[in-house]
């Protein structure tokens, strides 16, 4: 199979270990390249599983044995994405920055992916907030309440902030911003710029420190 270039960059899952597994794997990587490459050519909504399969040249069964429904591409996307952040700040050992650094790192990976395919996100986020569950799934508020509540842990989050809603908070702020950027063309504001303004009000807080001073 030849898909021509898109602007697509296909991060491809772990390989598994048995042979079998990792044909399947192979199959399910081929698919998902043809789904995105149709999908950034000629739109989500236009594009059906019949023309999935005969992208990736593989039987229609194949692609339901796979993916039973169109949305399990953005599903996938979404998640192949998360990945690639975590690998990337695995392999530069991210885990031993504070938390606010930490934060400010997972972010800009994920900027930097937007921002290296910005057709890309245009047309996969547009879907996902249409057609997917982008603002019901807690994948992402799940992986940025872990990184505030192990902040918590060594002492560098207050005790009595929620993480969960931390999560929550990081997460719903991450899609609003990524759905404005997508919005106009050419991009309405730097993404990195915007996203790291945003998580330093939530770090820092909205009221001065006499005020806080105050609190009880």
């Amino acid at each position: 199979m030849k898909i021509p270039e898109a602007g697509v960059e296909v991060v491809p899952a772990a390989p598994p270990a048995g042979r079998r597994e990792r044909k399947r794997q192979q199959v399910r990587d081929q698919l998902y390249a043809a789904a995105l490459h149709l999908f950034v050519t000629q739109g989500y909504e236009a594009t059906t599983m019949d023309q999935i399969a005969e992208t990736a040249d593989v039987a229609r069964a194949t692609v339901f044995n796979h993916f039973s429904q169109k949305v399990g591409f953005l599903e996938e996307w979404g998640a192949r994405r998360r990945a690639r952040v975590n690998e990337i700040l695995g392999s530069q050992r991210a885990e031993d920055l504070p938390v606010g650094d930490r934060l400010r790192r997972y972010l800009k990976e994920m900027a930097d992916l937007n921002v290296a395919s910005r057709a890309e996100t245009t047309v996969l986020m547009d879907a996902s907030a249409r057609y997917g569950s982008l603002l019901q799934d807690p994948s992402l508020e799940i992986e940025l309440a872990r990184i505030v509540e192990q902040g918590r842990q060594r002492g560098e989050i207050r005790a009595g902030v929620d993480c969960d809603q931390a999560g929550q908070l990081l997460a719903a702020c991450y899609f609003s911003t990524i759905l404005r950027w997508i919005r106009e063309e050419p991009a309405p504001f730097d993404l990195h710029e915007r996203l790291a303004g945003a998580l330093d009000i939530v770090l820092l807080g909205l009221l001065a420190d006499e005020i806080h001073a105050g609190e009880p």
